[in-house]
């Protein structure tokens, strides 16, 4: 199955994309490169392979839930030269405006 430019162009299209009409050939070869390497893949024999391991209907053991403290050997307060509440303070970036 090849790829076509009138398939680059609804693919383009379906996307939201735009599509130069000069990067239309390169799309297309690279498509078509990309399909013909899946041919190959397709085609490589995988019958003595095992399947994976997969979700079976019991689906996947979990675990319990603990919830546990953060190991911090410091306090917010020793990590920064500046904090409030237990909160970093940082300095204000000059692109969000205001002083």
């Amino acid at each position: 199955m090849a790829v076509t430019d009138a398939d680059v162009q609804k693919i383009a299209k379906l996307a939201r994309l735009r599509v130069d009409d000069a990067q239309l050939p390169t799309l297309v070869e690279q498509m078509n490169g990309i399909l013909g390497h899946m041919e190959v893949l397709a085609r490589v024999d995988t019958s003595a392979v095992a399947p994976t391991t997969a979700v079976g209907a019991d689906g996947m053991p979990l675990r319990d839930d603990v919830v546990a403290p953060i190991p911090m050997h410091a306090t917010a307060e020793a990590l920064t030269a500046e904090s409030r509440d237990g909160f970093i303070l940082v300095p204000r970036l000059s692109t969000h405006g205001g002083q």
